[in-house]
């Protein structure tokens, strides 16, 4: 890393952060510690994978900083503020205006179309949509002749795309993806991922995204490598080979060789 590249991530924004965050499942015999100590920033304007073994965490890592899990131990903020320090009602507020969601099923309402899909977020907190923001967003994610159309009525592709399109129409602080391009076909896959990717050059948006896939990492600007809940390696400026190759040190075990 060079000096500027150091001194650029000093005075970057942080857009979210986890600080010896800590998540432990059961008691006794059936305690499973699934993050352990845990501290990361996610940037502003930056796209960050998470990667590991099967078991690694990187999930829960995702759920807790997105407030979608609690956690045992340890800060979570999303700007400025401590998620810890919430009410439910307010948890529910910042996750509707602040963060938006990607993942590996559509999660879209069979009764709406697609531009009743991506606005509805919107709606429920009784927003009106930034129409020249949404207007990028739709022609970004190539769904202006699809609007009209039910989830039915689309391809798995397609349907992804409304979702990404609904997870960046509020504009969000940081956008979370859990393994999106999961049920998507190569070809579909990499236009769901150039879609992320030209949100944050183009946009500025901050993406954080859970994936297993080296070709899917390489999108980001770096990854991230947990093992046994703990961050074990950091990848900046991604290729597929580079990430495959520090994912190959993993032994059966989820560690590091």
């Amino acid at each position: 890393m060079t000096t500027t590249d150091t001194a650029d991530r000093a005075t970057a924004v942080v857009a979210a952060q986890a600080a010896d965050l800590t998540k432990v499942y059961g008691r006794g015999e059936t305690r499973v510690v699934a993050l352990e100590g845990v501290t990361i920033d996610f940037h502003e304007a930056e796209f960050t994978a998470i990667m590991g073994p099967s078991g690694s965490g990187k999930s829960t890592l995702m759920h807790c900083v997105a407030g979608l899990d609690t956690f045992s131990s340890g800060s979570v903020r999303i700007g400025g503020t401590e998620l810890a320090s919430l009410k439910d009602k307010d948890l529910t507020r910042l996750r509707r205006d602040r963060i938006g969601f990607v993942f590996q099923a559509f999660n879209l309402l069979p009764t709406l179309t697609a531009l009743e899909n991506i606005t509805l977020p919107l709606d429920m907190a009784g927003r009106r949509p930034d129409r020249g923001w949404l207007d990028t967003v739709i022609g970004m994610v190539g769904l202006s002749e699809r609007l009209g159309h039910r989830p039915a009525q689309l391809s798995g592709g397609q349907q992804q795309r409304v979702a990404v399109a609904r997870a960046l129409a509020s504009r969000p602080q940081i956008v979370f993806a859990d393994e999106p391009t999961g049920n998507l076909d190569s070809r579909s896959g990499a236009e769901i991922l150039g879609f992320l990717r030209d949100s944050v050059r183009a946009h500025r948006q901050t993406v954080v995204m859970v994936t297993h896939d080296p070709v899917a990492a390489a999108y980001a600007d770096r990854v991230v490598f947990l093992a046994d809940g703990r961050i074990v390696d950091e990848l900046r400026a991604p290729s597929a080979e580079a990430v495959l190759d520090r994912m190959k040190a993993f032994d059966a075990k989820g560690r590091v060789s």
